[in-house]
C-alpha cells in the first residue's frame, strides 16, 4: 500500500480524533454556540467558493432545491448534532462525549430494522445488543461523577440528530459535486448555530478580552485542521484506498478522544470507562463489517455510486469522525472504484 495513504489515514485517525478535544477547549473561554457556528460558516463558506468553481460549472449550478436541502441537512448535521454535541462537552469530558457520539452507527441499523424493516444479520444484531449495553454501562458508570445525566442525554441526543440528517442526506436533492454540497450544509449550519447562540444569550458573553489564547487557537484549529486538513485526506482516501480500511477510523477517533482528554485535560477514565469503551467499539466494528457485506444487496433504490459517494462524503462532514454507515449503500461497481488500490 502506498505511503501517502498510510499518511492520510494517520491524520484521519488523529485529526478527527482531537476535534473532541479541541472543542472541550473552545468551551472553557468562547461562547459556545456562536462559536461552532463561526467554525462552521467560515470553513463551508471557503469551502463552498472553491468548490463552486470546480468540475462542472455550467451543467451542476446550486438550486433553490439544492439550498433547501442543504439546509434541512445541516439542520440535522450540523444545528442538531454539532450543537448538540459542544452543548454536551461543556459539563461532560470529551471523552465520555466520543463515545456516546460512537453511536451512531447502531442508530442507523436500528432504524434499518424497526422503521424500514431490513431483518439485519446476526452481526449487525449482535453489534447492536452490544453497543447499548456499552452505552447503559457507560452513561450508568459516568452519570453523577465524572458527568451530570443531562449532559450525557444531550450528547445522546447529538448522535440521534446526527443519525436524522444522514438518512435524510442519503435522498437529498444536491448538487452532483459533494464538496459543493458539502460547503453548502457547513455555511447555513454554522449561520444556524449562530443565531441559536444569539437567542441564547450568547451575545453578552462574547469579550474578546475574556477569550484565552488556547481558546482561540483550538478555534481555529478545527476550522482549518478538523474541517479542512482532515476532511481532505478523508475524501482522498476515499478514492485511493479500500473501504474497509478507511472505516476504521470510526472505531479508532473515540479511543484517540479518550486518551488525549486522560493526557491532556486530565479527564478521568475508570475502569468501568474503559470496558463501555471497548465494548462500544467492538460493536461499532461489527456493525460496520456486516454493512460492508451486505453493501452489494438492495442497489437498485440506492442509486449511482457517485451519487451514493456524494451522500456518504456530505453525511460525515460535520462531525468528521462517527461511523461510515452510507458505505453500505454503494453499489459493487462504487465499491471495486474506492478499492482499486488496496
Amino acid at each position: 500500500m502506498a505511503p501517502g495513504v498510510w499518511v492520510a489515514l494517520g491524520a484521519v485517525y488523529v485529526v478527527w480524533g482531537t476535534t473532541y478535544l479541541a472543542i472541550r477547549v473552545v468551551n472553557e473561554t468562547l461562547p459556545t454556540l456562536t462559536a461552532a457556528g463561526v467554525r462552521f460558516l467560515v470553513a463551508g463558506l471557503a469551502l463552498y467558493a472553491w468548490a463552486v468553481r470546480q468540475g462542472d460549472r455550467e451543467g451542476d449550478r446550486p438550486r433553490r432545491e439544492h439550498w433547501r436541502s442543504a439546509a434541512i441537512v445541516g439542520l440535522g448535521l450540523i444545528v442538531g448534532g454539532n450543537g448538540n454535541l459542544v452543548l454536551a462537552e461543556r459539563t461532560i469530558p470529551s471523552g465520555i462525549a466520543s463515545l456516546i457520539i460512537a453511536l451512531v452507527p447502531l442508530w442507523m441499523a436500528l432504524v434499518d430494522r424497526v422503521l424500514l424493516g431490513r431483518r439485519p444479520g446476526w452481526a449487525t444484531g449482535a453489534g447492536l445488543l452490544l453497543g447499548f449495553a456499552g452505552a447503559a454501562l457507560l452513561i450508568d458508570g459516568a452519570s453523577g461523577r465524572s458527568a451530570p445525566l443531562s449532559g450525557l442525554l444531550v450528547a445522546v441526543a447529538a448522535s440521534v440528530c446526527w443519525t436524522a440528517g444522514s438518512l435524510y442526506s442519503r435522498n437529498a436533492r444536491l448538487p452532483a459535486r459533494p464538496l459543493v454540497g458539502a460547503g453548502m450544509e457547513m455555511a447555513v449550519g454554522g449561520a444556524g448555530l449562530i443565531a441559536l447562540g444569539i437567542a441564547r444569550g450568547e451575545l453578552a458573553l462574547v469579550n474578546p478580552e475574556a477569550f484565552s489564547a488556547r481558546s482561540v487557537l483550538a478555534l481555529a484549529y478545527l476550522v482549518a485542521i478538523g474541517s479542512w486538513v482532515g476532511f481532505t485526506c478523508y475524501v482522498w482516501l476515499l478514492r485511493h484506498a479500500r473501504t474497509s480500511l478507511v472505516s476504521t477510523y470510526a472505531y479508532v477517533n473515540p479511543v484517540v478522544a479518550v486518551v488525549l482528554g486522560w493526557l491532556l485535560l486530565g479527564e478521568t477514565v475508570t475502569v468501568r470507562t474503559a470496558l463501555a469503551g471497548a465494548i462500544i467499539v467492538a460493536s461499532v466494528a461489527l456493525i460496520v463489517g456486516a454493512g460492508r457485506g451486505r453493501g452489494a444487496v438492495g442497489d437498485a433504490t440506492a442509486g449511482s455510486g457517485a451519487q451514493e459517494l456524494g451522500d456518504q462524503i456530505e453525511g460525515e462532514l460535520a462531525f468528521e469522525r462517527v461511523g461510515d454507515p452510507e458505505q453500505q449503500l454503494l453499489p459493487e461497481s462504487g465499491r471495486r472504484e474506492l478499492e482499486a488500490d488496496g
